[in-house]
C-alpha cells in the first residue's frame, strides 16, 4: 500500500461583491494567506465561482479531519470579518453557527472529500458551481459513469465495462442507498431524477472499489430552517485509467441542463459552463454557473489548474444556455421558471399563505 492522499474541497459564501455576483479580491487574498503554506497541508489552491470561496487542499489526515475542517472554518470566519468591514452583501451567510464543533459538516459550508492512493498518473477535475444546489450534479454524474452515449469507455474499455456503484443520499430523511449500475439504472433514475431531494454523493469503481467521484450534499435551507441562499455545490472527479476519460467527464456540460437556484434560489435555469474569467453571474443573478479546474496530482502536489470550460468548444453550450435563459425569463413568476411550491417553503410563501388563510373558503362546506 502506498501513501494515502486526501483531497478536500470546502466552499462557503461569506459575502458578495457586488450583490451576489463575485468575491472581493481582498477577501480572496485573505483566504489564500490563511491556508497557503499551512503545516497541515501538502498543497492548496484558492479560487471562487460567483460569490463563493472555494478552498482546494491536499493532506494526509483523511476525510472529516477536525484540524483540516477547523482550518477551513477559521479561514471563512476571518474572511467574514473582512466582508463585514467592507459591508459586503450577505456577509457570513453560509456560516450557521458561531462555534466550531469539530466537523464543518452541518455548519453551512459545502464539503467534498476523497482519500486515495495516487495512481501512476492521477488527473482530477474539480467542478464548482454557483446559484444552484447539490442535485445539479446528478445528471452529469449519471452521464459520466452510467451513460454509454456519453462515455464510450463503458462499452469499449475492459476496465470500465462492469460499471460503477452510486451512493445516493436522501437529503430530507437523512439516509443513503447504493445502486450497482448498469443493472440498477432504472431504479436509480427514479430517485436521482428528483434532484431537490436525492443527490449522488459518491461513485465507486465496481471492480476495484476505488472512489471515482465525491460531491457536496449540504442543503443550507434544511439546516437553517429558513432561506439562506442556494448551496453552490462542489464535485471532485478522477479521470482516465479505468475511470472516464477527461473528455467524457466534461462532455455532460456541453448541453446545459436545468437546475434549481438562480435568483433568490427560487428559479430554474440552465447550468452554464464558463471559464474562471466568466464566473461572475449577473443576469437576474445568473444564470447558474459551473467552472471545471483540472489538476495533476503528484505526491499530493496540485499541478495546475487547467481552466477547461474556457475552451471555445463550450461556446455553443453558453449560447444554448443564454437561449434557455431568455425563454425562461419570459415566464416571470410562473412555473416552471419559478420553482414548484414545495421548494418555495423557505421564501415568502408561508407568510403569504398565513396572511390569506381567512380568505380561503372550503368548498366541501360551502354551497357556492
Amino acid at each position: 500500500m502506498g501513501k494515502k492522499i486526501t483531497l478536500s474541497v470546502i466552499k462557503a459564501d461569506i459575502g458578495g461583491f457586488v450583490g451576489h455576483s463575485s468575491v472581493h479580491p481582498d477577501v480572496l487574498e485573505k483566504a489564500r494567506g490563511m491556508i497557503s503554506g499551512n503545516s497541515l497541508l501538502i498543497d492548496s489552491y484558492v479560487t471562487h465561482v460567483g460569490d463563493d470561496i472555494n478552498l482546494v487542499m491536499t493532506h494526509e489526515h483523511g476525510r472529516n479531519n477536525g484540524e483540516i475542517h477547523q482550518l477551513a472554518w477559521d479561514t471563512f470566519l476571518a474572511c467574514t470579518e473582512m466582508a463585514k468591514r467592507l459591508k459586503l452583501y450577505g456577509a457570513g451567510q453560509d456560516l450557521l453557527s458561531d462555534a466550531f464543533s469539530g466537523n464543518i459538516k452541518g455548519m453551512g459550508p459545502g464539503v467534498a472529500e476523497m482519500e486515495i492512493e495516487e495512481r501512476k498518473s492521477e488527473p482530477v477535475v474539480i467542478f464548482m458551481a454557483d446559484k444552484t444546489e447539490p442535485g445539479a450534479w446528478n445528471l452529469p454524474l449519471y452521464k459520466m459513469f452510467a451513460d454509454p452515449f456519453n462515455t464510450a469507455g463503458l462499452v469499449i474499455d475492459p476496465n470500465m465495462h462492469n460499471g460503477f456503484t452510486f451512493e445516493v443520499r436522501d437529503m430530507i430523511k437523512n439516509r443513503k442507498v447504493t445502486f450497482s449500475c448498469p443493472e440498477d439504472i432504472y431504479d436509480m433514475l427514479v430517485f436521482i431524477g428528483a434532484p431537490g431531494r436525492f443527490c449522488i454523493k459518491r461513485v465507486f469503481h465496481r471492480d476495484t472499489g476505488n472512489i471515482c467521484a465525491s460531491s457536496s450534499t449540504q442543503r443550507l435551507n434544511l439546516m437553517a430552517g429558513r432561506y439562506v441562499g442556494k448551496d453552490d455545490p462542489v464535485l471532485i472527479v478522477r479521470c482516465q485509467s479505468g475511470f472516464p476519460a477527461l473528455g467524457e467527464v466534461l462532455e455532460p456540460f456541453a448541453n446545459p441542463h436545468l437546475v434549481s437556484g438562480w435568483m433568490r434560489g427560487s428559479h430554474s435555469g440552465p447550468l452554464m459552463p464558463v471559464g474562471t474569467n466568466q464566473c461572475n453571474p449577473t443576469r437576474f443573478d445568473g444564470p447558474p454557473r459551473v467552472i471545471a479546474l483540472g489538476f495533476q496530482l503528484a505526491d499530493g502536489k496540485l499541478h495546475g489548474p487547467q481552466d477547461f470550460f474556457a475552451d471555445i468548444s463550450f461556446d455553443k453550450a453558453r449560447e444554448t444556455a443564454n437561449e434557455i435563459a431568455n425563454y425562461l425569463r419570459g415566464l416571470g413568476p410562473f412555473e416552471p421558471h419559478r420553482l414548484h411550491l414545495d421548494e418555495m417553503e423557505y421564501t415568502t410563501m408561508p407568510q403569504v399563505s398565513e396572511k390569506l388563510k381567512s380568505r380561503f373558503i372550503d368548498l366541501r362546506k360551502s354551497s357556492s
